[in-house]
């Protein structure tokens, strides 16, 4: 019995060591991608992908920071803005109003931003987002979200057809782990729809 004991001890301890050997390679995997970013290139379009509004109507720090990011690269070269996001069940308003709503108090002109309020995930966000492009005729993005996100974002851009370059914002500190262990599990799950 006590040999059976220090079995079942051991092999639990296998998995939890292989539980996190596994959550370590996926932020390693995570952040590589994220510090070996190519350039901000040329662009002829913004697309700013959402992130969380309170429920007391406020952005959420993630999405001040993106649409700061926004803001510097509208200002340091102008393009038409695309905000991107749907309302979720514990948000009071659309994403993307929100976020062109703080553009237009920022100063820019209201044909220079369009509020893109029907997507639900990153996914949906880049396919709406290239309609409207196409619709431009624009041909090249700036896809703006935070850093940790931002590899993830140009791959499915690849895979829809979106020829962008990337720029992140940062990200709070204290949700290192949590924000690249999560994004760790996006990237096995854009790997797995990839192959089908």
């Amino acid at each position: 019995m006590q040999h059976f004991g220090r079995r079942i001890a051991l092999t639990l301890t296998a998995l939890v060591l292989a539980g996190v050997l596994c959550a370590a390679s996926l932020i390693l995997f995570v952040y590589y991608q994220e510090t070996h970013l190519p350039p901000v290139g040329e662009y002829d379009a913004i697309i700013v992908l959402g992130a969380q509004v309170k429920q007391d109507g406020t952005p959420s720090v993630a999405l001040q920071r993106r649409m700061q990011a926004a803001l510097d690269a509208y200002n340091n070269h102008p393009a038409l803005m695309i905000v991107c996001g749907a309302q979720g069940d514990n948000e009071p308003r659309a994403e993307g109003d929100v976020m062109r709503d703080f553009m237009l108090d920022q100063g820019i002109p209201p044909s220079d931003v369009i509020a893109e309020t029907a997507s639900f995930n990153t996914r949906e966000n880049l396919e709406y987002a290239q309609a409207i492009l196409a619709d431009r005729g624009l041909s090249r993005a700036l896809v703006i979200t935070s850093d940790y996100h931002v590899p993830r974002a140009l791959a499915l851009c690849r895979q829809i057809g979106i020829e962008a370059c990337g720029k992140g914002s940062p990200s709070k500190p204290e949700y290192f782990l949590k924000n690249h262990l999560r994004e760790g599990l996006s990237w096995i799950k854009f790997f797995v729809e990839s192959m089908r």
